[in-house]
């Protein structure tokens, strides 16, 4: 595979629904009074999954471009600590900052001056290359567990 191929790939790879639902999919439509329902034996309700993929990307993205990067508490600084959004207008933050941050990973990975195969400076051996597979990994598993909960909650299409 040839590099601009891989770079390719890597950007993909941060957005599409080749073998599951993407991301825009798992979140639109959730009504607004069940994003902060936490059904019945699931451990997150939809805004916790929500803030979740964003705060863990956000940290990705500051750990592959940011030589002053620090270390975040885990799980405090990860996991919104009530179910609910606190403000009305938070989904949408969330939601348009994912976004934002998922199109400058996509940036970083196209960049042909992003030495994806070199360890990041302030890391333990990481590289570009294995945080852009992390993320979308991470991803991927949490947007499944969104479309769970959506299940549980009576509120995902079923085609």
């Amino acid at each position: 595979m040839s590099e601009t191929a891989l770079r390719e790939l890597l950007g993909r790879m941060l957005a599409w629904e080749d073998a599951h639902v993407g991301f825009e999919s798992a979140v639109d439509g959730i009504p607004p009074e069940l994003r902060g329902t936490q059904p019945a034996g699931a451990p997150h309700s939809p805004w916790q999954i929500l803030e979740h993929l964003r705060r863990a990307q956000t940290d990705i993205l500051d750990f592959c471009v940011n030589a002053e990067y620090q270390e975040l508490e885990w799980p405090a600084d990860y996991w919104p600590p009530s179910p609910e959004p606190p403000e009305p207008g938070s989904w949408d933050e969330s939601v348009a900052a994912f976004k934002s941050d998922r199109r400058a990973l996509q940036k970083l990975a196209a960049d042909p001056a992003t030495d994806l195969s070199a360890r990041i400076a302030h890391g333990s051996g990481q590289t570009i290359l294995r945080e852009l597979m992390l993320i979308a990994d991470h991803n991927a598993y949490h947007i499944g567990q969104l479309v769970l909960v959506r299940q549980l909650l009576g509120i995902w299409p079923t085609k």
